[in-house]
């Protein structure tokens, strides 16, 4: 046998023959590059036509993270007066799992809530006095009462609700619906993250990430202080002039290196350079906010001015949606009541609701609601026992992956409905429940996008947003 050495030693490697033999996905992205023009084509799989004749065009979903009350805000339940103190019977709860911070509990005493509920609208909408802006939208609301999750804490089900896994390392929504439908404005990011509010759950950046899918297709995060993306602009002593032809430069390095190894992570950076450097104009444009009437901080309150809180975030949702910007989530923190919820409730709502109510008025008035789905859901809900001590004006309540509250508007979905309907304590489901999987294959849907089409072969399965579950609730849409 030879003993003479290979003329090139990456040849004789594992790793070379596996970069050789993965041509797929980063040699599609390559080839999309448009490099006269300095423009990258988004890489869509399902292409043009998709499976079902979309009804939205984008998303804007606004995560309450931390799980709201939906007994305080949406799932009226006046029998629960009557039972105010008393035990939750062991024939509704049915020995479902508890926390650790409820589990050791002598007692699970029954709290009604403390804020009144009124009738809104055509469609009589029952809704919370802490939400009086949402009242005045309700029936361009589609509410889904009976909505359901295995997760029990914070972290699992909101990977879940976003990923549809609990665990993990799984793409996000919104990094499916990028890898699945392109861009429609090459000069922003497909999908764009905006975090607001406080609290004790942290928010990691997976939450938007792209899991198995390649890089380019993340959310991209924008910041309130400073550049809103990172090294936005341009170094001292750099002239755009020298980005661009630094740039050029470098791109022919990284296709030079795509073409020995194919490698899609060298696509995606590729690709990620060149929208940074369109980002220089076209982001600071968007988040300037000094050419809105006065009288869009009278619908959206006057905290939109101020950078990093949610009422901004919505405002920058709309002028994201007026650009075609596909998916566009927002995170809310400080919906973990466990105690003092009463006054802690009233402070999240009152630093939300406007701005809620006011990106639904504001996307219909402008005609964007039509082909814009918007979604406020939170992980889970909350338990109908009060955690902790019981008083006239305080309590405070648990996780419940039971039964909780969502709703949604415009982009197909029927408006003014009321899906779904939960016991009389609030605590099991039972009418039309919706699980989390149901809720994603619905959104999809509503893309035009068959939530069983679009996959993604890793590790030798195809994988896909819903895993194996899913079903398109055909009663929510128009």
């Amino acid at each position: 046998m030879s003993t003479k050495p290979h003329t090139d030693p990456l040849a004789a490697t594992r790793r070379y023959f596996f970069h050789r033999s993965a041509v797929g996905i980063g040699a599609a992205a390559l080839a999309s590059l448009a490099t006269h023009d300095h423009q990258v084509a988004a890489v869509a799989p399902l292409g043009p036509s998709q499976v079902h004749v979309p009804t939205a065009k984008r998303v804007i979903y606004l995560f309450q993270s931390g799980a709201p009350s939906q007994l305080d805000l949406f799932d009226y339940k006046p029998q629960l007066d009557k039972l105010r103190n008393t035990e939750l019977p062991d024939s509704i709860r049915q020995g479902q799992r508890l926390t650790g911070m409820t589990a050791t509990q002598a007692s699970f005493p029954v709290v009604p809530s403390l804020f009144g509920f009124k009738q809104y609208g055509q469609s009589g909408a029952w809704v919370s006095e802490l939400l009086p802006h949402c009242s005045g939208v309700v029936d361009d609301l589609c509410f889904v009462k009976s909505m359901f999750t295995e997760a029990i804490n914070h972290d699992p089900a909101i990977t879940f609700m976003q990923t549809g896994a609990q665990l993990a390392g799984r793409p996000s929504m919104g990094a499916w619906l990028s890898y699945g439908l392109g861009s429609e404005n090459k000069d922003l990011p497909t999908f764009i993250a905006m975090v607001s509010g406080s609290g004790d759950q942290p928010l990691y950046d997976r939450l938007w990430g792209s899991g198995f899918l390649p890089t380019r297709y993340a959310g991209v995060k924008f910041r309130s202080m400073g550049d809103p993306v990172l090294f936005l602009s341009d170094p001292p002593g750099i002239s755009r002039q020298l980005r661009r032809d630094f740039l050029d430069d470098l791109t022919e390095l990284n296709q030079i290196k795509q073409a020995t190894i194919h490698d899609p992570e060298i696509s995606t950076r590729i690709a990620q350079y060149e929208l940074a450097y369109r980002m220089q104009t076209s982001v600071p444009e968007l988040t300037d906010i000094s050419d809105e009437p006065e009288h869009t901080f009278d619908l959206y309150g006057q905290s939109a001015r101020q950078p990093g809180t949610f009422a901004f975030n919505c405002l920058l949702a709309r002028r994201l949606a007026e650009r075609d910007v596909r998916f566009i989530q927002l995170f809310h923190r400080g919906w973990d009541q466990h105690t003092d919820l009463p006054k802690k409730l009233a402070i999240q709502c009152r630093d939300t609701d406007q701005a809620s109510a006011a990106l639904v008025s504001d996307l219909k008035q402008r005609g964007l609601l039509k082909d814009t789905l918007v979604v406020w859901a939170g992980e889970f809900g909350r338990t109908v026992y009060c955690q902790g001590k019981l008083t006239a004006s305080d309590y405070g309540r648990d996780h419940h992956p039971r039964a909780f509250t969502i709703w949604m508007a415009g982009g197909g979905v029927k408006p003014g409905t009321c899906h779904g309907e939960t016991d009389d304590y609030g605590y099991n489901v039972i009418r039309d429940p919706v699980h989390v999987h149901d809720l994603n294959a619905t959104i999809l849907r509503c893309l035009g996008v068959e939530h069983t089409q679009l996959t993604f072969k890793y590790q030798g399965r195809h994988h896909r947003l819903t895993d194996v579950h899913g079903r398109v609730v055909s009663q929510l849409l128009l």
